[in-house]
């Protein structure tokens, strides 16, 4: 821990307080918002009636949204948004200006080795998007293998979801999505011409593997409810309409597919599952259409992944430890599993990645992650890291038998850094930091991690970054972040778009709450079914935690969180709204007991054993119906917030953050900003393209500081 430098000198107050007075004088002057009707609409599930007066703003022809009323109140909302953020244009203005003077415009990735070829992408000055390259290893003229900005050409959203090449390298298999729908198009491109040569679905999803002749792709495809349900076979020069069902989850409807490979590319892997239990299968990848072999059938609450190299397959599971093991099987033989590390109470085993040289263990000890290489002799090393916080991962490495590990790092002071670390030599060796054109000065910040209590006696961990001369006085303004679901952290990394809010005086947090695994898998159960409030208490508390340590005060935070962090917003706002100065919700999944009543819609049935289920459970509908957002909204002061959504997600549809809004804007007793905004050309990414993104988060970032005011910091 570093300590704070009291000496640098702050804008003083006033300028903050003139902020909030010309903020509540542009309020003061907008039309009244618009006022979604109550409709009567009702329903009783285990002898409980719930009142749902906007259930008509769910169109009953979605996933086409056609309803004149629906449309028009949404445009109302859009309207209603511009015309309150009309008069923070020109801050929004400024943060855009700096945030793109952090970027690098012809930004370009470190190449990396795959075969005969060196693979690279690079943005053009000015450009959205980027083009994909290769050259030889050799030597050699770089050629462009994929242009986004000619394909994104004209359209709305463009997403280049996965690009494959093949082993042969004369072809890629292209992932494409320009709606926001995340249903792709599957085309084979030749690289010598840059023409697609094929189209072969336009329901894919997920990256699709080659097989070893370079003449077949296995891929996965979404059926009508946006459920990964087949894996199949392509050939090329075959139609499509041949293509072959490699396998089909006909089962489980909670179950999706996945298509990967080994990374000796021996076999190609088929996984179905959910996020508590799943089985995989494999072919060789020089004989797809042989009968698929089953590892370890399913079973309730376990989970296993599959790696092969030496003959041997390798296995992560968490069949007899919590925070999983690591075993070893013959393919001939594959469900009979010998372990080679053993469960761990202090360390979490996350991932393996088997090469020729070394099993690459991806893990988390006492919530800091740990790259650890493992020889097939057993000797062991951790690869070091001299921060005491950090977030690091394995990065692109193709090859099975690199010279070198390619790795991703990161801190909340440190810019992202791409390293090659030697194994022979115990060695990284700095490939690019993130280049930060206006200038970037890590002495003049501060991290830190501390542990705040929870009500139920845990510890939760913080992560904390400040501008040095930001007082510990009870008065700073705190800006407070966490996820807090499907065993998903969220790290300790570096954004250059935070500088904006540090730099006008704002301390940034994440808190690591239950549902995330930053502290080990049981940290991901402790959050989830039955014990899903104890995310929110742990948001809470970690707020109350850093008051009482004087980083802030109650009225003095601002929060976020998006999708189900966006639930987290919609819980916390209505169990402390008193300790919040601002809310950002992005796509929330806020209207939950009614989506997980809905088996038709995408995210419900794969979903239950995250939530539960409240169509076969009373105890879980009335605990679902105990802090779903959307259903405790009361009669009650609401601190400002922005909300958005998009109208073609699939992940959280548009009618939850607007059927969430327009209870809120209905039942609030306060005269506070509520914003909605929904995208009506993208889905639950929101806008595509590297500067349309700058905008909206400027536009966030905005909402706050007009809420809350800022001191610019020097």
């Amino acid at each position: 821990m570093r300590p704070l430098l009291a000496a640098l000198l702050l804008l003083a107050a006033p300028a903050a307080a003139q902020t909030r007075s010309e903020t509540m004088t542009a309020q003061n002057q907008l039309p009244p918002p618009p006022m979604a009707q109550q409709r009567p609409y009702s329903y009783e599930r285990h002898g409980v009636r719930v009142e749902d007066p906007y259930h008509w703003l769910k169109d009953e022809s979605y996933p086409v949204v056609d309803d004149p009323d629906v449309l028009a109140y949404l445009r109302a909302e859009n309207e209603y948004y511009e015309a309150a953020m009309a008069p923070h244009r020109p801050l929004i203005q400024q943060l855009v200006a700096e945030m793109r003077g952090r970027i690098q415009e012809d930004d370009s990735s470190v190449p990396v080795r795959d075969g005969d070829f060196l693979y690279w992408w690079a943005f053009s000055p000015g450009a959205q998007y980027r083009t994909w390259y290769r050259r030889p290893a050799a030597g050699g003229a770089p050629q462009v293998i994929f242009d986004e900005v000619a394909a994104a050409e004209g359209k709305q959203y463009f997403r280049l979801g996965a690009m494959e090449v093949s082993p042969d390298g004369r072809y890629a298999a292209t992932m494409v999505d320009d709606s926001g729908a995340e249903r792709f198009t599957l085309r084979i491109r030749e690289l010598a011409t840059g023409r697609d040569v094929e189209t072969v679905t336009q329901v894919g999803i997920g990256a699709p593997v080659w097989t070893a002749d370079s003449r077949g792709v296995v891929f996965t495809e979404v059926n009508e409810n946006w459920r990964s349900y087949r894996a199949r076979l392509h050939r090329l020069g075959e139609p499509a309409a041949s293509d072959r069902t490699l396998y089909e989850e006909t089962q489980n409807l909670a179950f999706t597919v996945d298509v990967g490979r080994t990374q000796d590319r021996r076999y190609i892997l088929i996984s179905t599952g959910e996020n508590s239990s799943n089985e995989v299968r494999f072919v060789p990848a020089d004989h797809p259409e042989a009968p698929p072999v089953l590892i370890m059938p399913r079973r309730p609450l376990i989970q296993y992944s599959v790696d092969a190299s030496h003959g041997k397959l390798w296995i992560l599971t968490n069949d007899d430890h919590v925070n999983f093991r690591i075993a070893e099987a013959d393919p001939a033989n594959p469900g009979d599993w010998h372990t080679i590390i053993a469960g761990s109470d202090t360390v979490y085993l996350r991932g393996i990645t088997a090469f020729r040289d070394h099993l690459a263990i991806t893990e988390r000890v006492n919530g800091l992650d740990q790259i650890r290489l493992r020889a097939y002799d057993g000797s062991e090393r951790r690869i070091p890291f001299a921060e005491p916080a950090y977030t690091v991962s394995l990065g692109a490495n193709p090859e099975y038998a690199p010279a070198a590990y390619r790795l991703s790092y990161s801190s909340m002071v440190t810019p992202p850094t791409v390293y090659d670390y030697h194994p022979a030599e115990n060695r990284l060796e700095t490939l690019k930091v993130q280049p930060i054109p206006s200038g970037y000065d890590p002495g003049r910040y501060v991290t830190e991690r501390i542990m705040v209590p929870s009500r139920d006696g845990r510890q939760i961990p913080v992560s904390i970054v400040y501008r040095r001369g930001f007082q510990r006085n009870g008065q700073g303004r705190l800006f407070l972040y966490a996820y807090g679901a499907y065993g998903y952290a969220t790290p300790p990394s570096f954004s250059t778009n935070r500088l904006s809010m540090l730099d006008r005086g704002y301390a940034f947090a994440i808190a690591h709450i239950r549902g995330g695994d930053e502290m080990g898998y049981n940290w991901y159960l402790q959050g989830k079914l039955d014990r899903r409030t104890n995310t929110f208490n742990d948001f809470v508390d970690a707020a109350r935690g850093l008051i009482a340590q004087h980083y802030t005060g109650a009225g003095r935070i601002a929060i976020q969180g998006r999708s189900a962090g966006g639930e987290l917003m919609g819980a916390v706002v209505n169990q402390a709204p008193e300790l919040w100065g601002a809310v950002v919700a992005d796509v929330p999944f806020v209207d939950v007991v009614n989506t997980m009543l809905d088996e038709s819609l995408p995210l419900t049935p794969g979903e239950w054993n995250e939530w539960g289920n409240p169509i076969t459970d009373p105890a879980a509908f009335r605990y679902m119906l105990s802090y779903s957002p959307y259903d405790n909204v009361t009669r009650r002061a609401y601190p400002p917030m922005l909300i958005s959504g998009g109208l073609n997600d699939p992940r959280v549809t548009y009618w939850e953050p607007a059927k969430w809004a327009a209870r809120l804007r209905a039942m609030r007793t306060d005269h506070n900003l509520e914003l909605l905004k929904i995208n009506m050309g993208a889905g639950h990414g929101g806008r595509s393209g590297r500067w349309t993104a700058l905008e909206e988060t400027a536009e966030e970032y905005a909402f706050i500081l007009s809420q809350m005011g800022f001191e610019e910091m020097h």
